[in-house]
């Protein structure tokens, strides 16, 4: 299969002859997060019936050019696990797809007990699929070849993937499952995260002093500078549980942090002065100034009462039985917090399920009535 990698606007437009009006695209996304300060996108990978395209979205910007395409609703997007490709589309390029197959909800649904991308290219195509660049720093340039080529294998077998997990899914009869949950996917949309008190992030800060949380603040915000300026995830300028132990030290001395197991002695001989002068600055503050702890905000979990507990029980027995019936597992089939939020609902007919978010028609097919017998009763 011809591979082609995109790094400027005149291939960029070459690419969208060559795939404008097809009916059916492969496609999958590289990001940086493990390796760069953000999880951005960095290489976007398209397959067509014969030819795979890796466009370099930090060479070119393939937002405008792919938006039709990829929105069209004449054409299906293939893709596994899509929740995280389709998240950095919708954040970094605005790119919304309406037509799309997952090819893990179709395996899930089928019944298959592994569900990665390898283990079904293997089941099923009898492909070994690397895995040697899971976590690759992709946001280095130039790109290896090898690199390139493992890149390019996430999207060259997905056509053919989809056809084989169809022919499956039609022969069950649960083709209009997929559908479903394909169309309930395309529909998501990711708000952007909200600022947040960074100690909640890190394990084992909730039994600090107020003045060891006061450090910790100022060491998180240390630590995110740093790694901003020079563009790398944060444990990789310094891990949680450093940061826990420095806030612990009743020393502000270099000496002292560089004694923690695993301080980098570079990042600490470059930054390790700007630390000092910030915890000096927190430890003169006033004890009232100390924020302490934060309470958490939000709504509160729904308690259930005895009665929800009971008919949350008998809904799992109904769910457990269904998944055995199909082969299915049994979050494939409901999640616990879905039988949880429908255990809390008053309900009496099967279109009254339906308003419930994340209840589809496939759910009523094959386990409504015992849902609302068991609601009822």
């Amino acid at each position: 299969m011809l591979v082609q990698l995109i790094e400027n606007q005149e291939d960029l437009e070459h690419l969208v002859q060559a795939v404008d009006g097809k009916g059916r695209l492969a496609i999958d996304l590289e990001a940086a997060g493990f390796h760069r300060y953000s999880d951005k996108v960095c290489l976007l990978q398209i397959t067509s019936d014969d030819q795979t395209f890796l466009i370099d979205t930090l060479s070119v910007d393939p937002s405008d050019s792919l938006r039709p395409i990829l929105q069209n609703p004449d054409t299906v997007l293939i893709l596994h696990g899509g929740v995280f490709d389709l998240r950095l589309l919708q954040r970094d390029l605005h790119i919304f797809p309406v037509q799309l197959f997952d090819t893990q909800i179709a395996a899930s649904l089928v019944g298959e007990p592994s569900l990665g991308l390898a283990a079904l290219l293997n089941k099923y195509l009898n492909i070994d699929l690397s895995k040697k660049y899971q976590r690759a720093d992709w946001a280095k340039r130039p790109l290896p070849k090898e690199m390139l080529a493992y890149a390019a294998a996430d999207t060259q077998h997905l056509h053919a993937l989809c056809d084989l997990l169809t022919e499956q899914l039609e022969i069950l009869h649960r083709s209009a499952w997929v559908t479903e949950e394909c169309l309930a996917l395309s529909k998501l949309r990711w708000e952007p995260e909200t600022k947040s008190d960074p100690v909640l992030k890190i394990k084992g800060s909730k039994h600090l002093s107020n003045r060891e949380l006061e450090r910790l603040r100022g060491i998180c915000e240390w630590r995110d500078t740093i790694a901003k300026d020079i563009d790398r995830a944060h444990f990789r300028v310094a891990g949680d549980p450093i940061l826990l132990e420095i806030a612990k030290l009743q020393s502000n001395q270099l000496s002292s942090i560089g004694r923690i197991k695993g301080i980098s002695n570079k990042i600490l001989m470059k930054f390790g002065k700007t630390l000092i002068k910030r915890l000096e600055r927190i430890d003169n503050l006033p004890a009232e100034q100390w924020m302490g702890y934060p309470t958490k905000k939000g709504p509160r979990r729904h308690r259930l009462s005895n009665k929800e507990e009971r008919i949350l029980e008998q809904l799992k027995v109904i769910r457990n039985k269904a998944a055995d019936r199909f082969k299915i597992a049994r979050g494939s089939i409901m999640s616990n917090s879905l039988l949880s939020h429908i255990a809390t609902i008053q309900v009496d007919h099967s279109a009254d399920l339906l308003q419930i978010d994340g209840v589809r028609n496939w759910h009523i097919e094959a386990l409504g009535n015992d849902i609302l017998d068991a609601l009822k009763g």
